[in-house]
């Protein structure tokens, strides 16, 4: 029956108290130490200091669901956002609304810059129990319908401390003080994933950034806070996303409201197995108001206590004690549409809600009263029961939950020669365990397994000692209180006696001492199932499915639910009510003179049941293995269930009688043998079975005390309302009884029942009720509770004092409890109150054990082990070492003198020369010419063995000969009067020598990256640099001075010969340190720079990349990217186009940065050459004619196209008129065809022309957004273009007939080129080279350069002169 529900009255609630609670409501705030723990003592990962920093990829332990995907890295990135890729260049993604591109979580998306100091951020993967269970209360309390269940077993941390919003730097003006401070958390499991958002009171400062781009223009972008999904596959859609933040003020409400009713605390759901279409709010706290915020802010809430909140029991009843029918809703909340969802952060309360708006129901587990609007409910009927007529509450259906399944343990197969094999669990299958319980990792397989005897479990007193599982009293020796006190509860005394010791539970608790639990309070239980069936002739298996019970001690009422068994399992387990029954008979209500079975067993039994069917006769063994309390005091349970039951089929409901059964006591065992009927029933179908149970129970008992005597030797059981279901949409079985545990009663008629020991009484279900004279009773809060029994709410004793938490140590509230927790550096003691220093293992490095030698550095390995090295300057096993002789090593200049000493050495420049030893010089006045100087550094050098450097030759005046020849290889050149190479006259080994005239007129050399960058910076700082701004420092030949020091300050550095820093070398004031030169005096001629590495034979691209050009080769047409490297490196530039000249094997290229086009040879050693230097603002586009031996290029800064040979010479200006944004441009030789592009963002264009600029004309301007690349493909005759603005590559014939389009779905698109049958484009987004088939137009390829940033132009080498047709 699935009608309307009314809402109960609420007679049991406190009006005064829901008064409190809104109160207070409006002060809480989270202060910045109640984020969760970090810091890098607690083993987080620091991102480095910058504007757009990301971290490597952090390899997740487990993988984590974001949407429905799995991921096993993550990346942290500077601008407040994490993703499970790496991160594209902030400007593709910080000034942008959502969607991103890529997948990505945002706690604060914005422009961030931690450079010089302005916070840090940190990461790490945590696991420990403390930050799991913080994240687990936090989700509980924000979903209590869908994740009561989650146990995280992994979380993932982020925090941005302190950190600063971008800023310009202008002299004299001091960075912004507004700081932010916040926090992501990601805590999973192996079904789902949710993130915890935290902003602490006064953690924003500043709610958004001005973008870079936005020059003077005063605009602040708010930042995004949410979540996206990244590129759909389905290409006509954005995908899914979810936007909390739209305004400042939005922003602003972060810290001062939330979703889960804690101001600054924010809860998602945002991955799953199951299908989530989108990511779901929590909204348990989303009625506050936004008024607000304009209340003071206070301190005057624990957060750690409002995480504790829980369902009561009336969430979890099974059944309607009015009409017999039980309804389950459907578990999962309503999807977000269209896959995407935006939420501003400011609520209004509804006005128009009607009665039912003012109804609150205060749930004494989670302190709080909560209106209808802000419990997580599910838009269907039938969530509320009415009150019957007495004013009892009456039990409604449990919420369903999608719990997630811990991760299944290996166990030995219970029968010989079977094996367990895990069935998957279904989709889609919520579980239904009681609100806010924990989800226990999985326990160690029980030892304890009944023993075989004739095919068949035998179970009878003959068992009680099978159990090894149980804790043991030792009779062994003496054992006292004094010693072992600790082995008790912390709810018991210890007494000794004769023989030993024994725990007693104090008042107010029950159990065996050992295990003792709040008398009153509801109980739970999480455990694991696992079967091996035969259901009918049909074998199934299932392993480590979920369980979970709920107990409220002071009716008797038990509720049991497991998921995902199989559906034939589940449905022939209906009429085994015994499996929850367990816990009924364990936690039963009492009859005066009566104990539940709690009290005897306390936390560690095993219960095993042998069923026999009638009339088939199929029997089953089920074993339930009690392994102990968890911190929570939850019951953790194991349960086997092995043999053959008969097939029920599907749809048929199973219904039992109420029943009573005997259960016989003796020391350590409980027995009982009893038979059932069931009916099951299907419309007018109506059938009757039964079966005999046969129950032992065994346990320890304390045998040092008197035996007890209040237990009588045989009490009775009664058991009503029982209720069995199982719904196959949810996957779960459940269970409910009502148990009461009493004396064995003759029959005769009714007798008044104290409400007591019916459970008909009214006191709360966290309190006891003490029966009194006939119908009498009074009800008494239990401990860790107050009020007047019939409404108790949870005691504070970490705030009020009211614990026993020794130095050292945190106190963390608990429902009803609490428990101690050590500082960092502390253990806890036996006592589990108190805590003791965590005494540091021996470290022999420290203390001084270590066997190193003198001469060498102890390295602590942890524990006792070490490992020795020998300092520099020695060398040997670390425990003997011995000096090196670097002098043995040529270390010194061929014209020093090395001196060596123990560790280390000296060179001293010998008489004639100057210098620091590892760089000398003639004196200059020694009258050397420049030839007979480097004569005779090249005379002195062949001292050396295998020496092959040339000796100049000099004429009779010490001036160079004009023709030179090594002396080794027998190369022949001629020099200029400087003795440099003129380029073009090498001659190999056997041939003529060149004929070399008379030297040439001195000229000019080109300007090296030293000479370029110094000129470049100079003409920032306009001219002239402050005191405190970086010039490179050049010596005469323009290469870098070893030493460079900032401005005119002492902090100094040594650098390499291409200008980088050597690490380590940084100084500090009044220390200078010793840089070694690294380049050589000039010998015969200059000794070219390797800038240049040699590339392969075949067929190669070439890409640019800012200040580096890549080599990628092709096999192929596949991307050989392991091969890829680093072809030529030129700091200070940024090269923009880039093509090849084949006849002479040159790579030509535009650099925006010097204004200036060059070329380098592909032949090793060669050095780079600037061609053209001068008229030039932004040159971009490149192509090269090699028929022609011409060069074409486009400045979008004068707007012009121009020509040259390719020595930069006979410059013409084709065209200046009509271009807004030329770029990419392209030749075809064979026919004398020009084609360029223009990106005018108003009229976008592709021309064409002749070779000499004849014959101009447009050639495509519809439909074109940004044509940023542009090729033509000798082979195919084809046009064609990359288009960054429809995000297409299209292809035309020459004269723009037969268009195409080959993929319309890139990125962003720079610069394209064509091979065989593929195209190759270089792309922002991804910042890599990407292939594409011509044929099909997919994606093949794409290859991602270690070093992230833009890549522009790209070219292809062939080891050939490509030939086409015309």
């Amino acid at each position: 029956m699935w009608g309307d529900r009314r809402v109960g009255q609420p007679s049991l609630l406190w009006p005064s108290l829901l008064l409190l609670f809104s109160l207070l409501s409006r002060g809480w705030a989270l202060h910045p130490e109640e984020l969760f723990p970090y810091g890098e003592s607690r083993g987080d990962q620091l991102l480095q200091e910058g504007d757009d920093e990301s971290s490597a990829a952090v390899r997740l332990a487990a993988p984590l669901r974001f949407y429905d995907a799995r991921f096993g890295h993550l990346y942290v990135g500077t601008n407040g956002i994490i993703s499970t890729q790496d991160f594209p260049r902030e400007t593709q993604y910080v000034d942008d609304d959502f969607p991103t591109d890529f997948p990505a979580i945002a706690p604060f998306l914005a422009d961030i810059d931690t450079s010089h100091g302005r916070g840090r951020v940190l990461y790490r993967q945590d696991t420990s129990p403390a930050v799991l269970s913080l994240a687990a209360r936090y989700v509980r309390r924000g979903f209590p319908r869908s994740a009561a269940a989650f146990a995280p077993t992994h979380a993932f941390l982020a925090t941005w401390e302190h950190v600063g919003a971008y800023e310009e730097v202008r002299r004299g003006a001091p960075p912004s003080g507004e700081l932010n401070t916040f926090q992501a958390v990601l805590a999973s499991d192996e079904s789902d994933t949710y993130a915890l958002f935290l902003y602490p009171i006064n953690g924003l400062q500043f709610f958004g950034t001005r973008p870079k781009e936005s020059y003077n223009v005063q605009l602040q972008l708010p930042a995004r806070v949410g979540f996206c999904r990244g590129e759909s596959e389905d290409l006509k859609r954005e995908g899914s996303y979810f936007s909390l933040t739209s305004n400042e003020q939005s922003v602003k409400n972060l810290y001062q409201q939330s979703n889960l009713g804690i101001p600054g605390v924010w809860a998602f759901h945002i991955g799953s197995r199951f299908p989530l279409d989108n990511v779901r709010p929590a909204t348990v706290g989303g009625d506050l108001s936004t008024a607000h915020s304009s209340a003071p802010l206070q301190h005057s809430f624990s957060h750690a206590a409002a995480l504790e909140g829980d369902y009561t029991e009336d969430n979890l009843d099974y059944y309607d004690e009015n009409e017999e029918e039980v309804e389950y809703p459907p578990g999962l909340p309503e999807e977000a549409p269209n896959g995407h969802s935006r939420t501003d952060v400011s609520f209004h309360r509804k006005t128009d809600a009607g009665p039912l708006a003012e109804l609150t129901t205060l749930d004494p587990q989670t302190k709080e009263g909560a209106s209808l609007e802000e419990v997580e409910t599910p838009d269907l009927k039938g969530q509320a029961e009415p009150l019957d007529q007495t004013g009892a509450r009456s039990p409604s259906p449990p919420e369903a939950n999608r719990g997630s399944l811990a991760p299944p343990l290996e166990g030995p197969p219970p029968y010989p020669g079977h094996s367990e094999g895990a069935v998957p669990s279904e989709p889609d299958v919520p579980a239904a365990p009681p609100e806010g319980e924990i989800i226990l990792p999985g326990h160690p397989v029980p030892d304890h397994t009944p023993p075989l005897s004739q095919g068949r479990y035998v179970v009878g007193m003959e068992d009680i000692s099978s159990n090894a599982e149980v804790f043991t009293y030792n009779a062994g020796r003496q054992e006292t209180c004094e010693h072992s006190h600790d082995q008790c509860s912390r709810h018991a005394f210890c007494t000794d006696y004769a023989t030993g010791f024994c725990c007693h539970c104090q008042s107010r608790f029950y159990g065996n001492g050992k295990h003792c639990l709040p008398e009153g309070a509801p109980h739970r239980v999480n455990g694991k199932v696992s079967g091996h069936l035969r259901v009918g002739p049909t074998p199934v298996h299932f392993t480590d499915v979920d369980l979970h019970a709920y107990i409220v001690g002071n009716d008797g009422r038990a509720y049991t639910a497991i998921s995902h068994i199989p559906q034939p399992a589940a449905q022939a387990l209906l009429p085994l009510t015994p499996i929850g029954g367990l816990f009924g008979w364990l936690f039963a209500l009492e009859k005066p003179g009566s104990e539940n079975g709690f009290s005897l067993t306390g936390a560690t039994f095993t219960h095993d049941m042998e069923v026999i069917f009638y009339p088939g006769g199929e029997r089953l063994c089920i074993t339930q293995t009690a392994e102990g309390l968890d911190p929570e005091n939850y019951l953790s349970m194991r349960t086997d269930i092995q043999g053959q039951v008969p097939y029920i089929p599907a749809n048929f409901t199973a219904h039992m009688a109420p029943y009573k059964e005997l259960y016989h006591y003796s020391d350590s065992a409980v027995t009982s043998t009893s038979s059932r009927d069931y009916s099951l029933t299907l419309g007018d179908i109506n059938q009757t079975w039964s079966y005999r149970i046969h129950q032992n129970v065994t346990y320890q008992v304390c045998r040092h005390a008197p035996r007890h005597q209040a237990v009588p030797a045989t009490q009775q059981l009664t058991v009503d309302r029982i209720f069995a279901l199982y719904n196959e949409d949810e996957g779960v079985l459940r269970f409910a009884v009502t148990n009461q545990i009493g004396p064995v009663e003759a029959d005769s008629g009714p007798a008044p029942v104290n409400p007591c020991h019916d459970g008909s009484h009214v006191c709360d279900s966290t309190a006891q009720c003490h029966a009194g004279t006939g119908t009498d009773y009074t009800c008494e809060c239990a401990p860790g509770y107050q009020g007047d029994g019939r409404s108790c709410v949870d005691v504070n004793e970490c705030a009020t004092g009211f614990h026993h938490c020794g130095p050292n140590s945190v106190c963390i509230n608990l429902l009803g409890s609490y428990r101690c927790e050590c500082r960092s550096g502390y253990e806890l003691a036996g006592d589990q109150r108190s805590c003791t220093l965590i005494v540091p293992p021996p470290n022999p490095c420290e203390d001084g054990s270590h066997t190193c030698a003198g001469q060498a550095r102890c390295i602590h390995h942890g524990g006792s082990t070490f490992s020795c090295a020998c300092l520099p300057g020695y060398t040997g096993s670390g425990h003997q070492c011995s000096d090196v002789d670097e002098c043995a090593e040529n270390r010194c200049h061929s014209a020093a003198t090395c001196y060596n000493t123990p560790g280390s050495f000296s060179c001293r420049c010998q008489p004639g020369y100057h210098g620091d030893g590892f760089q000398c010089s003639p004196d200059s006045t020694s009258g050397l010419k420049p030839c007979e100087q480097q004569q005779r550094y090249a005379q002195a050098q062949h001292a050396y063995p295998g020496s092959r450097l040339h000796i100049p030759q000099c004429d009779d005046q010490g001036n160079f000969l004009p023709l030179q020849c090594h002396g080794s290889t027998g190369f022949c050149w001629c020099v200029d009067s400087n003795g440099h190479e003129v380029p073009g006259t090498q001659t190999p080994p056997g041939s003529t020598p060149p004929h070399c005239g008379p030297p040439p007129e001195p000229t000019q050399r080109p300007r090296t990256v030293c000479e370029r960058w110094r000129e470049n910076l100079l003409e920032h700082y306009g001219g002239t640099p402050r005191d405190d701004q970086y010039v490179p420092q050049c010596d005469d030949l323009g290469h870098f001075i070893p030493l460079q020091c900032h401005g005119k300050s002492d902090f100094c550095w040594c650098v390499d010969k291409d200008g980088r820093e050597v690490q380590g070398t940084r100084s500090q004031p009044g220390t200078t340190p010793a840089c070694i030169p690294t380049v050589a005096p000039p010998i015969v001629r200059p000794t070219p720079r390797p800038d240049v590495t040699p590339p392969s034979v075949g067929t190669f691209l070439l890409y640019a990349q800012g200040q580096q050009i890549g080599h990628l080769p092709l096999n192929g047409t596949q991307l050989q990217k392991d091969a890829a490297k680093t072809l030529l490196s030129l700091h200070g530039s940024i090269v923009v186009g880039l093509d090849y000249d084949c006849r002479e094997r040159m790579v030509y290229w535009t650099d925006v940065a010097g204004r200036t086009i060059s070329r380098v040879s592909l032949e090793p050693g060669a050095e780079p050459e600037t061609i053209v230097n001068s008229g030039l603002i932004s040159p971009e586009g490149l192509a090269i004619d090699h028929f022609r031996r011409t060069m074409y290029w486009t400045d979008s800064g004068l707007d012009k196209i121009e020509r040259a040979q390719l020595d930069g010479s006979q410059r013409k200006v084709l065209f200046h008129t009509d271009l807004v944004n030329p770029r990419a441009i392209t030749v075809d030789p064979i026919r004398g065809n020009l084609y360029w592009t223009d990106w005018n963002r108003e009229a976008p264009k592709i021309e064409t022309s002749s070779l000499d600029g004849e014959n101009r004309r447009i050639l495509v301007n519809k439909d074109i957004g940004l044509p940023n690349g542009l090729t033509f493909d000798p082979f195919s005759k084809l046009l064609c273009w990359a288009d960054a603005g429809t995000k297409k590559l299209e292809c035309t014939l020459p004269d723009g007939t037969g268009r195409r389009v080959i993929q319309n779905n890139l990125n962003y698109p720079f610069s394209i080129i064509s091979y065989a049958d593929h195209f190759y484009h270089t792309d922002w987004r991804r910042d890599g080279v990407i292939s594409v088939n011509r044929h099909s137009g997919e994606f093949t390829d794409e290859y991602l350069p270690e070093q992230r940033s833009h890549l522009y132009g790209i070219t292809v080498v062939y080891p050939y002169c490509p030939t086409g047709r015309k």
